[in-house]
This record gives C-alpha cells, structure tokens and sequence, in this order.
C-alpha cells in the first residue's frame, strides 16, 4: 500500500500564487534536503506521521473543496508524491505543488501547477537550484522568487530575463521576504523597472501570522 510521511492536512485560504485567497486543503509532506536562511516551516523537516494514499484522500475530501496544494518541506523528496499528485488531479479540479526547484520535476503529472522556487543568492540555498526543471514547466505553472534585498532582486531580474520566464509561464512571482526585505521598496523597484511579473504577500501570514496551520 501506498503512503507517505504527512505533518499536517489543513483547509485555509491560499496564501500565495495565482488562487491567492481561495479555500485551499493543504497537504504538507514532512522532509527538506534544503536548509533556507529564511524557512517558515523547520517544523516540517522532521517527524509528521506515515498515512497511507487512501486515507490522505479521504482526509482531503471531507472539506469539500476543489483546490489542493501539496507542500512541505519539500514534497518531491518522497518518491510517492508523484503517486499523490496523479490521484488528487484525478479527484480534484485544481492541484498544485509547492517546490524548491532542487528536485527533478519531469515526472510530475502535466495537469499539476506546479509552483517552483529559483533560490536567490540571500537563501543560502541558490547552488541547490536545479535549472533543468526550467525545461519542464508548462505555461499554467508558475516560478518564485523569494527576494531578501537588493542583491537578490537583481539576479531574479537577470534570471527573468536568462530563461524567457514571462514567456515560458503564465506568471512568474515576485514576493518580498517577511520581515528582510520592504515590501513597499520591492513594488516600487518592480515599477521602476515595468516587470512583467505579480508582485505578492504572504496573505495567511498578514491575517493570521506566522504558525502552523494557516
């Protein structure tokens, strides 16, 4: 039987991305290869409790919403994510995937969005990107950038740039690291330089702060 390690199956308002502010069931996935300066979510690295495919699924089902997010940690380091990915498409209208971009994506089901980070300089973690996966991206996903200064603004630009990502994707995010960088400097730069990218807040973190759950 299938399983995999869970820290926690949650129902909240996307924080993020393109459904900002839609009814969400998240399922977070326990384990991280990486170790960014600026996670949110150490707690998910270890622990979490092994449950099989069926029973996340029915566990997802029971708050009756369409829209799905596989997260962690970093989900596609449990192999039987892929496995996941493909039964909640085949269940639900919408599944995205949540990921750092250091794993290789090419097995993911099309019909999956995926999220994927580019790790800037500022993250501790930018050798760790995977530039491959570039080529795996299908025009509904989406690439992020988690930008901690200046520094880290301009190399997104020039990777913006490198890889044609405003064309490659529907959109390409641009969020400012909670507490590291303004939020209000961050917009103004991206003005100042008319990107074609989606400026974004962590809107879970603005109404309900930084914990689990949300």
């Amino acid at each position: 039987m299938k399983s995999l390690r869970i820290t926690e199956i949650f129902h909240s308002l996307q924080g993020e991305a393109r459904t900002v502010g839609v009814p969400t069931v998240f399922v977070r996935l326990t384990g991280c290869p990486l170790r960014c300066g600026y996670c949110d979510t150490e707690y998910a690295f270890s622990g979490g409790e092994i449950i099989s495919l069926d029973k996340i699924l029915e566990a997802v089902r029971q708050y009756k919403t369409q829209y799905v997010c596989v997260t962690g940690g970093e989900p596609m380091a449990q192999k039987e994510c892929l496995s996941l990915l493909v039964a909640l498409c085949d269940e639900f209208k919408q599944v995205s995937l949540e990921t750092s971009g250091a794993l290789d994506l090419a097995e993911v089901d099309p019909r999956v969005i995926k999220v994927m980070d580019l790790k800037t300089p500022d993250s501790n973690e930018m050798s760790r990107n995977l530039y491959s996966n570039i080529q795996t991206l299908n025009p509904h996903d989406q690439v992020k950038f988690v930008l901690c200064s200046r520094q880290d603004y301009d190399w997104a630009k020039l990777q913006v740039d490198q890889y044609s990502l405003t064309s490659r994707v529907d959109d390409v995010l641009f969020s400012p690291c909670h507490d590291k960088l303004d939020p209000t400097q961050l917009a103004a730069w991206i003005l100042q330089d008319k990107l074609s990218v989606r400026f974004q807040l962590q809107l879970h973190k603005i109404l309900w702060g930084d914990k689990q759950g949300v």
